[in-house]
């Protein structure tokens, strides 16, 4: 059971950012730092990376541990559990989809759960961006 009301818990969620989130601008901070130069959200390509580098053809994905189902994090939400199957299933699916678009043209794509930057930023951070240097 939801300890907040329908309204309270519809206007947290309809507050909730899909792109250029706290942490996302955090990592494009630090790879800015690091001389690493990047588009972010770019539109015409797909599944929308957060982080793109098209010389390089690199794209790099900073997934929410919820909203992509992290395996070790994503806690499902005991109200309304059909329809958050489905979605985060949905989204689950679509990021497999966009992995293999990517393998299949050559590209190098990167994805980033959310906890492995709050576990360890510096690491994590620094591991994305020999994978940009050494493509």
């Amino acid at each position: 059971m939801d300890n907040v009301s329908s309204e309270v818990r519809k206007r947290t969620m309809q507050s909730v950012k899909s792109y250029n989130t706290k942490l996302e601008n955090k990592v494009m901070k630090a790879l800015w730092s690091k001389n690493i130069r990047y588009r972010k959200n770019v539109n015409d390509l797909v599944g929308h990376p957060d982080i793109s580098i098209k010389n390089k053809k690199i794209v790099v994905f900073i997934d929410s541990c919820f909203w992509h189902g992290c395996p070790e994090h994503c806690r499902m939400p005991h109200t309304n559990e059909i329809y958050w199957n489905k979605k985060i299933g949905n989204n689950k699916t679509r990021d497999q989809s966009v992995n293999k678009y990517y393998a299949d043209k050559g590209w190098t794509y990167v994805r980033v759960w959310e906890h492995e930057l709050r576990d360890n930023f510096d690491l994590t951070v620094m591991k994305l961006a020999e994978i940009i240097k050494n493509n």
